[in-house]
């Protein structure tokens, strides 16, 4: 084992905020802004989270009708939620460099113009632009997540914890809100148009591109200052298990954005209805994402935390898959409370494991970057389990596989232990 003893003593102010920032180098400071520019600045930092999750959610709740309308198998259907999900790993590993190359605001800037393009193009009703448009979205998002959070730090330091409540509570309502008014909306267009209801989306991108260019563009890069190289941690148990921790939640978390919505269909429930279920799910995570962190930190260890969650999730996911329909809103509740908490806490392992700000760069380029890759498995393996089988119950084992090995690592990262670059 590479690993030695964790102090008692951590930083609990802002742990979800670190997490995330630690992939990449800060961006250099810019000069104070005017209060009008920074509430500008706030707010368009806030609207680009908002643009991060509708991509999946709007195609979840919108799959059936493209799936019959287009003949897209299962199989294919599968790859289709996948996709975007594999973009997200990718292209978070290059992120750090373009940021360097052509500055964070920049790269920021191209990273939306990515989102908004590809999610308009998956309304030209082509199925192979559908899976490319789809990819082309996921890029720049995949961009987009490892660069907002170093630009909330820069310009919001002293409100970061409020800035990452806001962009966090963003996200989720992002997410829900795609989940809840995509099949509305497709009802209301001409044509019952599901390429346009997907389409539509973009127009949130649209907004926060015209608000983001005037910002970006005048801004130069600079001379980069990152740290020396630290060191590797490929040869860490530790490091491995909170690597599979952060991957196996979001494989789960995946599943639920593009497949809960189909399952939930397929036990009879309307399309509406579905999405609302989801969205509350969505919108429930935003408690315990501000919840988990403040109280992982004050515990010894975190194993506790780290197989209850889990736990939670997955009893959650089969009670969808067999539960009586009258109970959905509850475990729609213990599912958003169950999601919210194994993500942020899936983060605050990281900070929780690192000895120093170079270790957690390291831990968090690696949970971070393979967990992603790791969390294609999720919305993946649902879809091709449907198609084989001809039914989303052959997913309960799936689930019962992913959250056993979520609590199995688990266990592990939530040791007072610490990671060892060498």
């Amino acid at each position: 084992m590479n690993s030695q003893t964790a102090p008692l003593a951590h930083e609990a102010e802002t742990p979800l905020v670190d997490a995330e920032i630690l992939s990449t180098p800060a961006p250099d400071p810019t000069p104070a802004p005017s209060r009008a520019r920074r509430l500008l600045l706030a707010a368009s930092l806030v609207l680009i989270a908002l643009n991060l999750r509708p991509v999946f959610s709007s195609l979840s709740v919108l799959l059936p009708e493209i799936m019959k309308t287009t003949g897209l198998s299962p199989a294919g259907a599968s790859l289709l939620t996948t996709l975007p999900v594999l973009c997200l790993g990718l292209f978070a590993f290059p992120a750090p460099a373009l940021a360097r190359r052509f500055g964070a605001e920049r790269t920021l800037l191209g990273a939306m113009l990515l989102v908004g393009v590809g999610t308009l193009l998956r309304g030209s009703g082509s199925l192979s632009m559908l899976f490319l448009a789809s990819a082309v979205a996921g890029a720049g998002i995949g961009v987009a997540n490892v660069l907002l959070p170093g630009l909330v730090k820069r310009d919001f330091a002293k409100q970061a914890a409020l800035m990452t409540g806001l962009y966090t509570l963003a996200i989720c309502a992002g997410a829900a809100g795609a989940a809840a008014f995509s099949v509305p909306l497709q009802h209301h267009l001409a044509g019952d148009s599901w390429q346009l209801a997907l389409a539509a989306w973009a127009l949130p991108a649209a907004v926060v591109l015209l608000l983001w260019a005037p910002q970006a563009l005048p801004v130069k890069p600079k001379p980069s200052h990152s740290a020396q190289p630290a060191g590797k941690l490929w040869h860490d148990r530790l490091a491995w298990q909170v690597t599979g921790f952060m991957g196996l939640q979001s494989a789960l978390a995946y599943a639920v954005l593009g497949w809960l919505a189909p399952i939930l269909r397929e036990r009879g429930l309307d399309a509406s209805s579905a999405g609302y279920v989801v969205s509350a799910a969505l919108l429930v995570q935003v408690a315990t994402c501000l919840l988990i962190p403040t109280l992982a930190v004050r515990m010894r260890d975190q194993r506790l935390l780290a197989a209850g969650m889990p736990a939670l999730v997955v009893v959650s996911m089969l009670s969808f898959l067999f539960a009586p329909l009258s109970s959905l809103w509850f475990w729609a509740l213990l599912l958003g409370c169950g999601q919210g908490g194994i993500f942020s806490l899936a983060l605050t392992l990281i900070v929780l494991r690192a000895a120093d700000v170079r270790a957690a760069a390291q831990l968090s380029s690696m949970a971070q970057g393979v967990g992603y890759l790791i969390s294609i498995s999720g919305p993946l393996f649902v879809g091709l389990l449907r198609g084989w089988t001809g039914s989303f119950a052959s997913s309960a084992l799936l689930f019962v596989v992913l959250g056993v090995l979520m609590i199995w690592c688990g266990l592990g990262a939530g040791r007072a232990l610490l990671v060892q670059p060498r």
